[in-house]
């Protein structure tokens, strides 16, 4: 958690907002991940976007990786259904539904259906 916070102090205003959004969750799960003073543990599944989103260096991955390991001994190296690769970003417009938690949702939604439609994809 320590390495993730150092990252993203190193980048610009903004990366914290784009990783929200990429992961579909708030800007404070973001701050919950990256603090060591926090008991939420950075999930598997985001690794790869969150290497990819704030740009680590293929040394801070490295370090990243082997203190995870260390941290998590019983967790498998690869989530259940990691395609490999890297993660692309790509953006999309939804409708604003007036209300802030039900934004988050949708943006979840939709989110879990391109992972989803994706792992398809790959798997044939």
């Amino acid at each position: 958690k320590q390495l993730l916070r150092e990252v993203l102090d190193k980048r610009p205003s903004g990366t914290r907002q784009k990783l929200a959004q990429a992961l579909g969750k708030h800007r404070s799960f973001i701050s919950q991940i990256a603090n060591p003073a926090y008991p939420v543990p950075v999930p598997a599944l985001h690794l790869e976007t969150i290497f990819t989103l704030c740009h680590f260096s293929a040394e801070e991955r490295r370090r990243f990786l082997d203190s995870y390991r260390r941290a998590h001994p019983s967790r498998p190296r690869r989530p259940a259904g990691h395609m490999g690769g890297t993660i692309r970003v790509a953006t999309l417009r939804l409708p604003d539904l007036g209300d802030a938690a039900r934004n988050r949702r949708l943006e979840a939604l939709v989110g879990d259906f391109a992972r989803g439609l994706a792992r398809l994809l790959h798997d044939g």
